[in-house]
């Protein structure tokens, strides 16, 4: 796929973040009649995380409209782009890039989550947002997902460094695969899907992650990745 065809997807991320600033005021518009302005006001002082899991509450709500319906192909990996579970309690979608320097500190997070979870699947969507090495990458790691090789071309990258001919060869061959595969239409529908995906979330940029009716755009970090996978698992 040349770089004058992957122009007409790769626009298509651009969209707004769902969602607007919250606030908790109008949580406890009840509060000050039934408890006194004083006291209300004093136990969100001493408990300021109310505010937060209240905020994070909405937010769950809202996005689980969105996640509804589109939730089947964001879990549906493409071949074998996962590791984890083989049979999921929990999954968790991860849009990527592999140019990306946040999701390359999201990585070692990641990992952890799936020694630690053993029911936890993680879903790689490629989403090639940085430029044409990001969208040769992509392409390659399609064809070694095609071929039951993500997981070794995927972390065989990240160790050679950042996407370029040499380090996508390197991964490639380490993988067992050609580093510049024929054009396959599989591989061009699921990056206008994984783009299409995306851009129903609201993404700006990589990396996106969704576990239950939580979606994250930013290299969040091992907590709030945990405590997303624990809400998605209580829920069921």
């Amino acid at each position: 796929m040349s770089q004058k065809n992957s122009a007409g997807w790769v626009p298509a991320i651009l969209g707004g973040v769902v969602g607007a600033a919250l606030t908790a005021g109008g949580l406890f518009l009840a509060g000050p009649a039934l408890l006194g302005e004083r006291m209300v006001r004093d136990t969100l002082v001493a408990n300021p995380e109310i505010i937060i899991d209240a905020g994070q509450a909405l937010r769950d709500r809202q996005y689980a409209e969105t996640l509804q319906p589109i939730r089947a192909s964001l879990e549906r990996p493409f071949f074998s782009s996962w590791k984890g579970a083989e049979k999921p309690t929990v999954t968790l979608t991860y849009f990527f890039d592999y140019a990306c320097g946040y999701c390359r500190m999201s990585n070692p997070d990641i990992e952890r989550l799936l020694k630690e979870e053993k029911d936890l699947r993680v879903v790689y969507r490629e989403l090639p947002i940085l430029g044409p090495d990001s969208v040769a990458a992509a392409r390659v790691s399609l064809a070694a997902s095609k071929a039951g090789k993500f997981v070794q071309y995927h972390d065989a990258l990240y160790a050679a460094g950042r996407p370029g001919p040499d380090t996508i060869a390197i991964a490639a061959k380490a993988a067992g695969i050609p580093s510049q595969p024929a054009e396959d239409p599989a591989q061009e529908a699921e990056l206008r899907s994984n783009m299409g995906l995306a851009s129903q979330l609201g993404a700006t940029g990589t990396p996106l992650f969704v576990v239950g009716d939580r979606v994250m755009n930013a290299a969040v970090g091992y907590d709030a990745l945990k405590s997303a996978i624990e809400a998605a698992r209580k829920k069921g």
